[in-house]
């Protein structure tokens, strides 16, 4: 494969991934609303699309490292560069790159946020079902051993009154 066939299988790459970046970058918006309003169901479609976009990322990613390998270069980031450098003479792909970069770090600090979310209302759940239950409240402080009290032996006695 010639330096310009190489240049324009990138190029595809790099504007299909970012095509797919914008749309994780909504979906995980509208993941964002959805958990605010505790929509479920419109929670699971959204879901199911953003596990598809990453999917269809991974494609990508991996198309990308076999397209350096296939031209003796690293499947790593500088390969990616050496690669760039040597069927994209002009520069043009850097900046696509860059900008993917940059829409890959706002999808991970938002799916980071809603993680976040996800993880708090799953506490407070946790909390009124130890309520309900008259299950005594778990301690995620260490002990006098080092660990949490999760990891302490279920249903030991340790003293009676």
């Amino acid at each position: 494969m010639d330096p310009g066939v190489c240049g324009e299988h990138l190029t595809t790459l790099l504007r299909e991934e970012s095509e797919l970046l914008a749309e994780l970058e909504g979906l995980l918006a509208q993941e964002s609303r959805v958990l605010e309003v505790s929509d479920i169901q419109t929670l699971e479609t959204t879901t199911r699309a953003r596990q598809e976009k990453m999917g269809a990322l991974a494609r990508i990613e991996e198309q990308r490292r076999s397209l350096c390998a296939m031209h003796g270069f690293s499947a790593d980031r500088m390969g990616l560069e050496s690669l760039m450098a040597w069927c994209d003479s002009e520069g043009k792909l850097l900046s696509r790159l860059r900008e993917c970069a940059e829409r890959a770090v706002r999808c991970r600090d938002l799916n980071d946020r809603n993680g976040i979310v996800v993880a708090t209302r799953l506490k407070r759940v946790e909390g009124m079902l130890d309520a309900l239950t008259g299950r005594p409240t778990r301690s995620d402080t260490y002990g006098p051993r080092g660990y949490t009290g999760s990891n302490a032996r279920p249903g030991r006695v340790l003293g009676a009154a």
